[in-house]
C-alpha cells in the first residue's frame, strides 16, 4: 500500500465513482421502467389505430379486406363543402371555449393568493376542501346537479321564479343555444377552480418569508405584499402552466360537452373531440373520424412546439 502513488489513488477513486454512478443509473432506470411500459401501452401502442384513416373501414370487415383510400379522408375535410363547414364550425367552438379557458386561467391564481391570506386556518381548510371536491365529481353528476337546478318541469330556479311571479312560464335554460360557450366555461371554472389553485398555493408557500418580513419593516401593507412579492413569486409557475395550456389548446376534452349536448345547442357545443366521437361512434364513420383525430394530433404537436418556442423566447427556458 505504501508503494501506491497519489495519482493511482485518484484514478481508483474516479473508477469507483463511475461504477457507483453507473449502478445508480441502472437502478433509476429499473424504477422508471414500469411507468415507461404504461406510457407505451396506453399512449404509444394505440397510435397503430391511425392506420384506419387510410382505409374505408367498416365494422365486421377485417382491415386487410377494406378498400385502401390513401389520403381521401384528409382531402375530403376541405374538398367537400358540407364537411368543410362542419370542420370550421367545430374548430370555431373549440377555439372559442379553449380561448375562454385561457382567459379564466388567472382565476385560480387570484383564488390561491386570497386563500393564503385568510387568517383562520379552519375556514381556509374548509374553503379549499369545498372548492377542490368538485374536481373529483364526474360530469354526469354535474349535469344531474344542473338538471335539478334548471329543469323545465321541476327545476329549483324555475319554481322559485314562478312562485315569485317573475316569469310566466318555465325557462328551458339547458336546451338553449344562447351563451353556450360562456355557460360551459363557467361550469368548468366551478369544477376545477380549487384543484387548479393547488399548484399556486404550493408556489406561494415556497416564497422566501424574509421578503415579507423585510417589506413589512418598510411599511408595506397586505395588498402591497401580495402585489409586489406574492404575484411575482408565482409568475414562473403561472407561465409554465399557461404555456402547457396553449400547447394543449385544441384538446379541451369531450366529457363535459357530451353530457350537456342536445339537439338545440349542438351547433355551439360540439367541439373537435366530441365531433370525432359523434362521427365515429354514432355515425359509424371510423375512418373519417380517425383522420380528423390525426389532424388534431398534428395541430397539437405544432402548438406544443410553438409554446416551447415562446417559453424559450420570453423566459429563456424550454418546457420540453
Amino acid at each position: 500500500m505504501n508503494n501506491i502513488k497519489p495519482g493511482q489513488v485518484s484514478r481508483l477513486h474516479t473508477r469507483l465513482d463511475r461504477s457507483l454512478l453507473s449502478r445508480d443509473k441502472y437502478k433509476l432506470f429499473l424504477m422508471a421502467l414500469p411507468f415507461l411500459a404504461l406510457a407505451f401501452v396506453f399512449s404509444y401502442l394505440p397510435l397503430y389505430g391511425w392506420i384506419y384513416a387510410f382505409y374505408d373501414y367498416r365494422p365486421g370487415i377485417p382491415l386487410k379486406d377494406s378498400e385502401y383510400m390513401g389520403f381521401y379522408w384528409f382531402t375530403s375535410m376541405f374538398s367537400n363543402d358540407v364537411r368543410r363547414q362542419e370542420i370550421v364550425r367545430v374548430l370555431t367552438n373549440t377555439f372559442a371555449m379553449s380561448g375562454l379557458s385561457l382567459l379564466t386561467s388567472v382565476l385560480p391564481v387570484a383564488f390561491a393568493i386570497f386563500l393564503t391570506e385568510i387568517r383562520s386556518t379552519f375556514f381556509k381548510r374548509m374553503v379549499q376542501t369545498l372548492t377542490t371536491l368538485p374536481n373529483f365529481i364526474s360530469w354526469v353528476l354535474v349535469y344531474s346537479f344542473a338538471f335539478m337546478l334548471f329543469s323545465v318541469d321541476n327545476g329549483f330556479l324555475n319554481n322559485v321564479l314562478l312562485n315569485l311571479g317573475l316569469i310566466d312560464r318555465p325557462m328551458n335554460i339547458l336546451a338553449s343555444d344562447s351563451n353556450t360557450w360562456l355557460a360551459m366555461t363557467l361550469w368548468s371554472v366551478w369544477k376545477t377552480l380549487g384543484w387548479s389553485a393547488i399548484m399556486y398555493i404550493a408556489a406561494i408557500t415556497g416564497i422566501d418569508q424574509e421578503l415579507y418580513e423585510a417589506a413589512k419593516v418598510d411599511g408595506a401593507g397586505r395588498f402591497r405584499l401580495m402585489w409586489h412579492i406574492t404575484v411575482p413569486g408565482i409568475m414562473p409557475t403561472f407561465f409554465v402552466l399557461l404555456l402547457l395550456s396553449i400547447a394543449n389548446f385544441i384538446n379541451n376534452g369531450f366529457e363535459q360537452f357530451y353530457v350537456f349536448q342536445n339537439a338545440i345547442n349542438m351547433g355551439r357545443i360540439e367541439v373537435l373531440d366530441l365531433y370525432v366521437y359523434n362521427i365515429g361512434m354514432m355515425n359509424s364513420n371510423f375512418s373519417f373520424s380517425t383522420a380528423v383525430s390525426l389532424l388534431k394530433s398534428i395541430v397539437s404537436i405544432v402548438l406544443l412546439f410553438a409554446a416551447n418556442h415562446l417559453s424559450k423566447l420570453f423566459r429563456g427556458e424550454n418546457i420540453i
